[in-house]
């Protein structure tokens, strides 16, 4: 069993790829287009603090405190219209990024539900 969430998932260069996975498909799948409407015309940076956020969020490195110092979710989207269907589009689309990455079922399970309270805490309208 692993340690923490981060070793349940596979490190570093798992989460990368799921990060990179989240955001090829908010880009490809017309399914996304709202949300990824709200993210302008790169998404690198977005990238980048997903996954320095998810790493520290997982139990491992601290990437996006060390940056940015105490993540304050809800504070850093205000600026965002967070509705409903974003909330369920950025959901859709991390789960679909969780099963293409072949997450462990019980993982994506777990991780699914952590997601899905703090995407409904985001909603602003």
């Amino acid at each position: 069993m692993a340690e923490s969430t981060f070793e349940w998932v596979g490190g570093e260069g798992v989460v990368r790829a799921l990060v990179d996975r989240f955001y090829d498909l908010m880009d490809l799948e017309p399914a996304y287009a709202r949300l990824r409407a709200a993210h302008g015309s790169s998404l690198d940076a977005a990238r980048d603090k997903l996954f320095w956020f998810l790493c520290g969020w997982l139990g491992g490195p601290d990437h996006y405190i060390e940056r940015f110092g105490h993540p304050r979710l809800r504070a850093r989207h205000l600026p965002f219209r967070i509705g409903i269907a974003e909330r369920d589009q950025w959901l859709a689309c991390m789960m679909q990024a969780m099963q293409e990455c072949e997450l462990d079922l019980a993982l994506q399970e777990r991780l699914a539900e952590s997601f899905a309270g703090t995407a409904d805490w985001m909603r602003n309208v």
